[in-house]
C-alpha cells in the first residue's frame, strides 16, 4: 500500500493510495483533479474510487471535473452535500473498491443513502477501507481507515479535518460532545500513520505548547518541524497522543489550562482558547491562496470553508 501525498491549494492535502500489485487506486479528498490524473498517470494506475471525507469545497471541489472525466468512477462519502456523490457510506462499513465493479458493487451509480441489506464488499487488491463517522467540523465528516492484509506497510488514517497534526478542524456543525467522541474513537485506533487535510502543524504545535508549556515532546517536535521546513505530514497517533491537547482532555495540565474537569467541556474550552490564538496571530496573507487559485483555474470557486 504505498500513499502519494499530494499538497494543493494554499495548505490542503488531497491523497492517491495505491495497492502495489494491482496498480490499482484510490483517492481521498479531491480538489484539483488534473493535478490528481496528471499523478495517476505518472504511476501509471487505474483510479476506481474517490473517498470524500466532508463538503467543503477544499476537499470535494474537484468530484464533478473528476466525475466528468473519468465516467463511471465511484464518488463515496457520508454527507449528501458532498458534490457528486454516488453512494452515501455508514459509520463502520467496510470496502474494498474495484477497477470492475460489479452489480451492486461500490462502483456502481446508485441514491445517496443506503436502503435494504448492505451490498457484499467490493473488492480492491488487498486494501480494507473502513469507514468511521466522525462529526463535528461537520455533520457529515467520515474519516476513513486503511489497511492490507500480510503486508509491512502500516495501516492509514485519512482523517480529513477531524484530526489535524497538534490539533483539530473548528467545530462547525457539530457540539463540543460530538467532537469529543469522534476525536475518542480515533485515538483508539492503532498508533500509525496519520494522514490529515491541512498543513497547520506549525500553528497547532505553538498552541499545544501554549496549553502545555511543560510537554517535552510537543517542544521537541516544534523545533524539529520548524527546522526541516518540509510538509508535516504524516504523523501517527502514538505521537498525537503525547502532545496533541484535543487528545489529551483527560490530562490534568490540560484540564487546569481550561479550568474544567469534563471532557467535552475540556474540549470546548480549547476551540474557543484555540481560535483566540488564531486571531491573535500573524494575519494570513490572501496573496498566497490568490496565486495558487490563478495557477490551478480556481479563481471561479467560492470558498465554504
Amino acid at each position: 500500500m504505498k500513499v502519494k501525498v499530494i499538497p494543493v491549494l494554499e495548505d490542503n492535502y488531497m491523497y492517491l493510495v495505491i495497492e502495489e500489485l494491482t496498480r490499482e487506486a484510490v483517492a481521498v479528498d479531491v480538489a484539483v483533479p488534473k493535478r490528481l490524473l496528471e499523478i495517476v498517470g505518472r504511476e501509471g494506475v487505474s483510479l476506481t474510487a474517490v473517498l470524500t471525507t466532508h463538503h467543503h469545497w477544499d476537499h470535494a471541489r474537484g468530484n464533478p471535473e473528476l466525475a466528468r472525466l473519468r465516467p463511471g468512477l465511484a464518488v463515496l462519502g457520508a454527507d449528501e452535500r458532498i458534490f457528486s456523490l454516488t453512494r452515501r457510506l455508514a459509520h463502520g462499513e467496510e470496502l474494498r473498491v474495484s477497477a470492475r465493479p460489479r452489480e451492486g458493487g461500490v462502483g456502481a451509480p446508485g441514491p445517496p443513502a443506503l436502503t435494504g441489506p448492505p451490498a457484499p464488499p467490493p473488492q480492491f487488491g488487498a486494501i480494507h477501507v473502513r469507514c468511521l463517522l466522525t462529526p463535528g467540523h461537520t455533520s457529515g465528516h467520515m474519516s476513513y481507515f486503511l489497511w492490507e492484509d500480510d503486508c509491512p506497510d502500516p495501516p492509514a488514517l485519512f482523517s480529513g479535518d477531524a484530526l489535524l497534526v497538534a490539533g483539530c478542524g473548528s467545530c462547525l456543525e457539530g457540539s463540543a460532545q460530538q467532537m469529543y467522541q469522534s476525536l475518542a474513537e480515533l485515538g483508539t485506533l492503532p498508533p500509525e500513520t496519520v494522514f490529515c487535510g491541512h498543513e497547520h502543524t506549525l500553528s497547532n504545535l505553538e498552541f499545544a505548547q501554549k496549553v502545555e508549556p511543560c510537554n517535552v515532546h510537543g517542544l521537541w517536535s516544534l523545533q524539529k518541524r520548524d527546522e526541516d521546513d518540509v510538509p508535516t505530514v504524516p504523523s501517527t497517533l502514538g505521537e498525537e497522543r503525547l502532545y496533541n491537547p484535543f487528545l489529551r482532555v483527560a490530562e490534568e495540565p490540560v484540564r487546569k489550562f481550561t479550568g474544567k474537569a469534563v471532557p467535552a467541556d475540556v474540549l470546548e474550552a480549547l476551540c474557543k482558547e484555540r481560535a483566540r490564538f488564531e486571531q491573535a496571530g500573524e494575519p494570513r496573507q490572501p496573496q498566497a491562496r490568490a496565486l495558487l487559485a490563478l495557477q490551478w483555474g480556481l479563481l471561479s470557486a467560492a470558498p465554504n470553508k
